[in-house]
């Protein structure tokens, strides 16, 4: 058969034919997957435990155990709350794909966390400190309820910023210890970043604990060592202690 044809106005030239029945054989034969490892196949079916379980709502989307209906069940030995999140999370977005491509990122997220941060910004400078920490904490629970298959980085970037200016407000609010707690969690998310340790800092001298708060304007410096506003508090801070030597020695 002639495989003469005519293109489109407009068409581009280049193309490709169906591939022949014995190319098409070659590729079902590539797409076939190999057989499992025997001794590892092996471990697997030694291992697995079949479970008695039911469906339950919305819609038969959460596994619960057979006998007492329950999501986590210590009799029976199951716990299926992880799962049951997955599943809740796909019922809630139906138009994902399954499983969702790799390092998917909601958009909508994030403008809520920089909409709200940026809300809680303005109620900081405008002095309405318990206002801006309400704002805040609505930032850091939509940063942190990002899907499990997003970017870990992103969430903790966001997260970082969020409670390191509510650390600001707490202190501000004269609730220190609240701040050193926002301060400690900075750090444990994003330890390089001077912010954290400048922040905790902070929450130590309002709390009297001038050596403490000089460990950690330290250890901020070496990720920063020009930081001029670090520096600065450094200096405050030595001079503190150094007025504190004194009253004592008298």
């Amino acid at each position: 058969m002639s495989h003469s044809h005519t293109h489109a106005p407009g068409e581009s030239h280049s193309h490709s034919h169906s591939p022949a029945p014995q190319q098409q054989q070659q590729q079902q034969q590539q797409m076939v997957m190999p057989p499992p490892d025997p001794a590892l196949q092996a471990a697997i079916e030694q291992d697995f435990k079949p479970v008695d379980l039911k469906l339950g709502p919305p819609n038969d989307s959460t596994a619960l155990c057979a006998k007492h209906g329950l999501e986590v069940c210590a009799e029976c030995g199951v716990d299926f709350a992880a799962l049951n999140n997955l599943a809740k999370l796909f019922v809630a977005n139906p138009t994902l794909a399954c499983p969702p491509p790799p390092q998917v990122v909601q958009p909508q997220r994030s403008q809520a966390v920089t909409k709200t941060k940026e809300d809680g910004n303005t109620l900081f400078k405008a002095q309405k400190h318990v206002q801006a920490i309400s704002m805040y904490t609505m930032a850091a629970n939509v940063a942190s309820q990002r899907l499990p298959w997003e970017p870990n980085q992103l969430m903790r970037e966001e997260l970082s910023t969020v409670l390191s200016n509510r650390s600001a407000a707490y202190l501000a609010a004269g609730d220190a210890v609240g701040a050193l707690v926002d301060a400690d969690a900075v750090i444990s998310l994003k330890k390089p970043w001077s912010k954290g340790h400048f922040r905790k800092a902070k929450a130590l001298v309002e709390l009297g604990r001038l050596r403490e708060a000089k460990d950690a304007i330290q250890l901020g410096l070496q990720f920063e060592p020009m930081n001029a506003e670090m520096n600065g508090f450094l200096g405050e801070i030595e001079a503190g202690m150094k007025k504190e030597t004194r009253i004592k020695a008298q």
